[in-house]
């Protein structure tokens, strides 16, 4: 698996409870996406979301299945600074 960043941005401000979170994930499994981590914006406007995912396609058709916004996404590398200080 790959990660990936998620940009979204959201016309109104986001409340995701616990019901939400539990089919967002039931979604995400199905099609092969696995939600690692999430970042909310102050105004609960925006979220920058951490996903493994195979492809861009998978993250993009949950996305679509969850019918919430996937505005950027962006595949990355992982850099930990205690990775990069064990080295010294």
């Amino acid at each position: 698996m790959v990660l990936f960043m998620v940009e979204r941005d959201y016309a109104d401000a986001l409340e995701v409870d616990a019901e939400g979170a539990a089919s967002i994930i039931a979604v995400n499994d199905d099609v092969g996406v696995r939600w690692v981590y999430s970042f909310l914006s102050a105004d609960k406007r925006k979220s920058y979301c951490l996903y493994e995912a195979d492809s861009e396609e998978a993250i993009l058709e949950a996305a679509r299945r969850n019918n919430i916004p996937a505005d950027v996404i962006v595949r990355v590398d992982q850099v930990r600074p205690d990775t990069l200080l064990a080295g010294r």
